[in-house]
């Protein structure tokens, strides 16, 4: 199991911020969220072993968000390092960035508050694999 933070690397290996296409704190945290949910939901064990928490701008991961809180709400530079992940992971990552990434950290942030993980879980407190699968599972689209 990945660690958050080799994630969050990938997320930003993604974004293009010459071309407008940055990636804050705010944002990231919010990227791991849906990551990390769709993960469950798809494969039944998480992403990464880090906990999400309910804090009052949404889910955060308060490991990663500590490695970045220095950017403050400035954009975090992409990392030059080679991030290594297996295919399934890369594919959920660029796919999570590919539909989310095109949002701004604040409308994220919006979302995120009407999803149920976070308006279920008291504030600071743990965001729960279960509430993670069981609405993350509502959110995936049926090819058969």
């Amino acid at each position: 199991m990945k660690k958050a933070s080799q994630i969050a690397k990938a997320f930003l290996k993604l974004s293009q911020p010459e071309a407008g296409d940055a990636i804050t704190n705010l944002k990231l945290q919010k990227l791991l969220y849906y990551a990390q949910g769709f993960h469950i939901a798809i494969h039944n064990k998480p992403l990464f072993k880090e906990n999400l928490l309910a804090w009052e701008h949404g889910p955060v991961v308060k490991e990663v968000y500590g490695i970045y809180s220095g950017f403050s709400s400035e954009s975090i530079p992409v990392p030059e390092e080679k991030i290594v992940l297996t295919k399934k992971e890369q594919e959920l990552v660029s796919s999570v960035w590919k539909v989310y990434g095109q949002f701004s950290a604040w409308r994220l942030r919006e979302m995120s508050h009407n999803e149920s993980p976070w308006i279920s879980t008291e504030r600071n407190k743990i965001i729960s694999h279960k509430k993670l699968s069981d609405f993350f599972k509502t959110q995936l689209v049926d090819n058969e």
